[in-house]
């Protein structure tokens, strides 16, 4: 029962976007960016026609409306935002569409990767000055991270892949910064990418949206796919390490914190601090995959059970569960049901029926029983605090509903952009 109504609320949110020009309007600054607009919600339309629940016109419709004025390229881009994120969206299509599209990607891919060697070049002389990084150069939504994921499923073997992946390896080197020994991606900023009076010296993000667990989850995938480039599996090792070093034991299961502080670092001990959620942005969800990847590319079982109890641990605590908000993709329960449902594909026999058995109650947060799926649409589409899109709002959390409601696996490369598959 749980995953019918699921799967409704994901048709009845699928219905009410079905039209641009009658769902909420979309806001002109956000009209190329992936995580809120139209290219985001085009993804949903997209994976639905793909599983054969909706027709292929209102993916068209919602990449027309994308792409109506020029798509910003160029240092105002990024991967979620103007031609790489319309890219993405467009990729998704012409994965299933045999023969569409094709010029339109090829002619946006050399834009992306001209794009990708000007950020290369200056992050590689930021590494020679000895200067330290912005999360922006390398984080999986407007950095380096975010560009290989698109690459790597575009084009594995590409000289520009291997170009983002030396360095991925070389982000993992240490640094010397003012006589102090640091993480080489360790940045002088807030978790904001902004100066903040709360993190004296800067921080080292864990984040797999904002730190090195996205660099750890690229790195992983490209193993996965045979692409892989000089101290490839040093740098894993390298991310794992960093992880095991600061991973705390609750009695419920390892979480692992969001960042780092320069006390922290300097101290050897994390300050106290509340229960966090375990999220995909950041938390044990997509630390968890990260490391279940890394375990994969690395052959490391015994590493792999444990990122899978892991989350098993984390979906099954109730204090954790509590501290969820919100039912997004990005750090809601939409998101912690979609990322179970990836790990389960790919789990050790002996962990496998125990994310698999998770799922239904995470399905059961977002829909419990007695839920009206066309009210909830309406309500999650017409908020506009997180609006309609994909990484907050409704265009998201039914996307991460489609496979676990439909017991089937995703059809396009969606979540791609998420370096969760």
């Amino acid at each position: 029962m749980t995953a019918h109504l699921a799967l409704d609320l994901v048709n009845a949110i699928a219905s009410q976007l079905a039209n641009p020009h009658t769902a909420p309007r979309v806001s002109r600054e956000h009209r190329q960016h992936l995580a809120y607009g139209p290219p985001g919600i085009a993804l949903l339309h997209i994976e639905r026609a793909a599983y054969g629940l909706g027709p292929w016109q209102r993916a068209h419709d919602w990449l027309a409306v994308a792409s109506r004025r020029p798509l910003t390229s160029g240092p105002d881009s990024h991967p979620f935002y103007g031609t790489p994120a319309f890219a993405h969206a467009l990729a998704c299509a012409a994965d299933n569409l045999s023969g569409s599209y094709q010029h339109a990607l090829h002619a946006m891919d050399r834009q992306i990767e001209a794009d990708i060697r000007r950020r290369l070049d200056a992050a590689h002389h930021r590494i020679d000055a000895g200067r330290l990084p912005q999360l922006a150069e390398f984080d999986t939504i407007r950095g380096l991270t975010g560009y290989g994921a698109y690459l790597l499923r575009r084009n594995p073997d590409s000289p520009t892949v291997r170009a983002v992946l030396d360095y991925c390896v070389r982000l993992t080197e240490p640094i010397t910064h003012y006589g102090e020994t640091l993480p080489g991606w360790w940045t002088e900023t807030g978790p904001s990418g902004g100066p903040d009076r709360r993190f004296p010296g800067g921080h080292a993000n864990t984040g797999v949206a904002h730190g090195i667990g996205g660099g750890l989850a690229l790195l992983a995938l490209a193993a996965r796919k045979g692409t892989v480039t000089d101290g490839h599996h040093g740098a894993l090792r390298t991310i794992l390490a960093w992880l095991d070093r600061w991973q705390e034991e609750t009695g419920r299961g390892p979480v692992w914190p969001y960042w780092i502080t320069r006390s922290e670092l300097r101290t050897g001990r994390l300050a106290p601090c509340v229960l966090r959620r375990p999220s995909w942005c950041y938390g044990t969800a997509g630390l968890a995959r990260a490391q279940q990847l890394a375990a994969l590319a690395l052959g490391d079982a015994g590493r792999q059970i444990d990122a899978e109890n892991a989350l098993v641990a984390a979906f099954t605590d109730a204090d954790q569960l509590r501290a969820m908000t919100d039912n997004g993709l990005c750090h809601g329960f939409a998101g912690l049901t979609h990322v179970a449902v990836r790990m389960a594909e790919d789990a050790h026999p002996s962990t496998a029926g125990r994310l698999r058995a998770v799922i239904p109650a995470l399905l059961a947060a977002v829909t419990p029983p007695g839920t009206d799926p066309e009210l909830m649409a309406t309500a999650l589409v017409r908020d506009e605090r997180p609006g309609p899109g994909l990484l907050d709002g409704a265009a998201g959390t039914a996307l991460a509903l489609l496979a676990p409601s439909t017991a089937a696996p995703p059809q396009s490369a969606w979540d791609a952009c998420l370096l969760i598959a």
